[in-house]
């Protein structure tokens, strides 16, 4: 499974690079967790995603990014959740 996290890791860096070249994809999957200044919230989003994508690249990272990704999936499950109220 471990060699398979620099690809996963690679592509998630890739994603995150793409919330700046064509943000106007990924408004409409974010607005529903982040309503408002949701722009703000694709980048924001891609600059995380892109962090921790090379984190997982890199061997010495790999454990923290791992971590990292766990705290951003919570970060965008609150998101959603606090949208909805």
């Amino acid at each position: 499974m471990s060699a398979k996290i620099p690809g996963a890791g690679a592509a998630l860096a890739a994603m995150g690079l793409s919330h700046f070249a064509k943000p106007e994809l990924f408004e409409k999957i974010t607005a529903p967790a982040f309503p408002q200044n949701t722009r703000r919230y694709v980048y924001v989003n891609g600059t995380i995603e892109t962090v921790l994508g090379v984190g997982l690249v890199v061997p010495q990272t790999r454990k923290f990014a791992l971590a990292g990704v766990v705290g951003y999936l919570a970060y965008l499950i609150a998101g959603a959740v606090r949208s909805r109220r």
